[in-house]
């Protein structure tokens, strides 16, 4: 007995110790990030771990030189509405392909299914020369429209939609409730925590999209925070502290969001089920 609790104690620490050291490994490029920003410039290659100086010299730089208020509106906006569009299209989609029978069900989901498994940069040219024809370069239409649709919000809702018993919605039916009331009075209070987990992560994938946007916009009054780290890379050099900054600064509003809603984040991936 104690040779068993003896191996059990020594796997709990080994696993515990693995788990620091990758919590450590995700960490440390952050606290890096975060080191570097308030580093003075004869610092910068110095390998320490702790600053032999603090300046905020470099957030300074990035407040006169960026307009990034309007860059951070900018970026809340656009992450914003691809959220609540992505959200809404998967949720009125799923429900369709889980509760309806019509022609051509399989195919079409099978369809929607596929586009999950190509690569973003396959789709990115034929996209950008439809968003050029419809004139929405350098607007925030060409940023929030190509990505209003998620199949990944899709499969997820429609897997949590078909799981429920049939016996809600004919007793539903029986009390006179439409689709549209079965849907919003029956199933979204029961979607709760997978919506709410869902919108958590497709706004952080949104507020952290780089590709598409560096590929549609060029402008400033219309750009996003992560385009305006651009700025910093110069035919002089690299100004590494200024863009440590401004990535402390992009990086700071979804930390503060993980922060306020940690517990909601945790509770929603439980029940949920998402993994």
């Amino acid at each position: 007995m104690i040779g068993v609790q003896t191996k059990s104690t020594a796997s709990r620490l080994i696993g515990h110790a693995l788990i620091i050291g990758l919590c450590l490994l995700v960490a440390f490029p952050l606290y890096w990030m975060l080191v570097t920003s308030v580093r003075p410039s004869s610092d910068f290659f110095n390998i320490s771990l702790f600053p032999t100086g603090f300046t905020l010299e470099h957030y300074q730089y990035v407040l006169s030189n960026l307009p990034f208020g309007r860059l951070f509106l900018n970026t809340a906006a656009m992450a914003s509405a691809r959220t609540l569009a992505q959200v809404l299209t998967a949720l009125l989609a799923a429900y369709a392909f889980a509760r309806w029978n019509f022609v051509g069900k399989r195919f079409l989901f099978a369809m929607f299914t596929f586009t999950w498994l190509v690569p973003q940069q396959v789709t990115m040219i034929p996209n950008y020369v439809l968003v050029s024809q419809l004139g929405w370069l350098n607007a925030l239409a060409g940023l929030i429209v190509p990505s209003m649709v998620s199949t990944f919000a899709l499969f997820l809702l429609f897997q949590q939609i078909k799981g429920f018993p049939q016996d809600l919605f004919d007793a539903a039916r029986v009390d006179g409730g439409s689709s549209w009331m079965i849907l919003w009075q029956v199933l979204v209070p029961n979607l709760r925590a997978v919506i709410a987990s869902l919108a958590i992560l497709q706004f952080i994938s949104a507020w952290n999209d780089y590709f598409w946007p560096l590929l549609v916009s060029n402008r400033m009054e219309t750009g996003v925070l992560q385009l305006g780290l651009q700025a910093f890379f110069t035919q002089e050099g690299d100004l590494w502290g200024p863009m440590m900054a401004a990535a402390t600064l992009t990086a700071l509003p979804i930390f503060v969001v993980y922060v306020i809603l940690q517990r909601q984040v945790v509770d929603s991936f439980i029940k949920s089920g998402l993994r």
